[in-house]
This record gives structure tokens, C-alpha cells and sequence, in this order.
């Protein structure tokens, strides 16, 4: 099965630029979405996360706010 993966991030956040290292790592495909550049993808991530910060995964539909690498490897199927 091919992942969906979205990930919103900002270019400074240290754990954006994590969670993106740990999906190349895994060979996950992901769209990188920079919400300081971007205000309809800012509030798109709002609206499905409930929250302001980075990073925020919307993989396969389900939303995992910040590096939470055990909850997106179960997502993955790592």
C-alpha cells in the first residue's frame, strides 16, 4: 500500500526538519508543506490538527502532531 503523507513544516523547526530526515531514512515519499510561506496550507493544518505548531503529518488521513516517531512508524507499518 502507498502512504499519503503530508507534512507541514516551517524551514527553522528543529523537529520539522527531523521528522523529515526519519521519513527519508525510511524511504517514505512525503509533500513537504512550508506553512510561513504558504497562510491557506496554515490553515488547513489548523484546521485538521488543532494547533498552531510544526511539524503536523497527515498520513493517511490521520493527523500526528510533532515528532512522534513510535505513532508514525505504526502509521507507516515500519
Amino acid at each position: 500500500m502507498d502512504n499519503k503523507v503530508k507534512v507541514y513544516t516551517t524551514p527553522t523547526c528543529p523537529y520539522c526538519i527531523r521528522t523529515k530526515q526519519f521519513l527519508k531514512e525510511n524511504n517514505i515519499e512525503f509533500e513537504n508543506i512550508d506553512v510561513s510561506a504558504n497562510q491557506e496550507a496554515a490553515q488547513e493544518m489548523t484546521e485538521k490538527s488543532g494547533q498552531m505548531g510544526v511539524p503536523v503529518l497527515d498520513i493517511n488521513g490521520e493527523i500526528v502532531v510533532g515528532f512522534d516517531k513510535d505513532k508514525i512508524s505504526q502509521l507507516l507499518g515500519l
